[in-house]
């Protein structure tokens, strides 16, 4: 997908947000410096947000559960960009409204990106009593992700998201705290070339990487090296790689980092 496709936004891989859920706990080092929680500071007691110190606590906003029903031109939308849909104080049943939601409104293309994969399981397929699923074909206009921010939480998170059956999967590696190899879960990797019938398209591999550094006051850094290793291993596989940005705490050379924004071609 051509990038001037896109309407501008804030958020360089997507052009809409849509925060049913606002809120989240911190569960890993990526979450740190969450740029969501300092929003929701500055908003505390306005726009649905509850009152400082409770203006991070896990808020359902009901009221904007049926907002993309109502937008016709065709958008491409970051769901809970404030929050993580598959938080474990979300209700399971509003998250499956949610789901509802996506799959009647299909002119948009709905992104979901969580670093709670196991949950997003547990909810999908049943294992808190919803069913969403039941066996059938996935929504092709709603893609899943993972945030990895590091090897370990790649290592943790990508395997579990794969398991699900998403039109497109996706990972953002943002903000990047190290070297990051993909390549296990890339078409191409040796794994698969050593299968006499393999065929890329009926296994589960990851569709798009995004990737950036750290924003906002102490960013830690993200390495040029780092993310153009990360690029190269995307672009061997024929994978869309997008770089955002190197954040704050970037100190080299920007000519280094890579120049690609590429989407899905769906």
């Amino acid at each position: 997908m051509k990038e001037d496709l896109l309407m501008p936004t804030n958020i360089e891989w997507t052009n809409e947000t849509w925060n049913p859920v606002t809120g989240c706990t911190k569960i890993s080092t990526g979450c740190r410096n969450c740029y969501a929680e300092r929003m929701a500071r500055r908003l505390a007691g306005r726009c649905g947000y509850p009152e400082a110190p409770n203006h991070f606590d896990i808020t359902l906003h009901k009221d904007r559960l049926y907002q993309p029903l109502k937008w016709r031109k065709p958008r491409i939308i970051f769901v809970c960009s404030m929050g993580d849909l598959f938080h474990e104080d979300v209700p399971a049943d509003y998250i499956v409204n949610i789901f509802e939601v996506m799959s009647a409104a299909k002119q948009h293309t709905f992104q979901v990106l969580t670093k709670r994969p196991q949950r997003m399981l547990d909810v999908l397929y049943g294992k808190e009593g919803n069913y969403y699923l039941g066996g059938g074909d996935f929504i092709p206009n709603i893609w899943l992700g993972v945030t990895t921010e590091n090897q370990d939480t790649a290592n943790e998170r990508i395997p579990l998201l794969l398991q699900t059956d998403a039109f497109v999967h996706f990972v953002s590696v943002e903000p990047m705290l190290g070297e990051i190899d993909l390549r296990y879960w890339l078409p191409k990797h040796e794994k698969f070339l050593n299968l006499p019938e393999f065929i890329p398209e009926v296994i589960d591999l990851l569709d798009w990487v995004i990737c950036g550094g750290e924003t906002g006051p102490g960013a830690r850094e993200m390495k040029a090296e780092w993310a153009q290793d990360l690029c190269r291993q995307c672009l061997d596989a024929d994978v869309p790689f997008f770089f955002k940005k190197p954040g704050n705490g970037f100190t080299g050379n920007t000519d280094e980092l890579p120049a690609v924004r590429e989407w899905p071609d769906v």
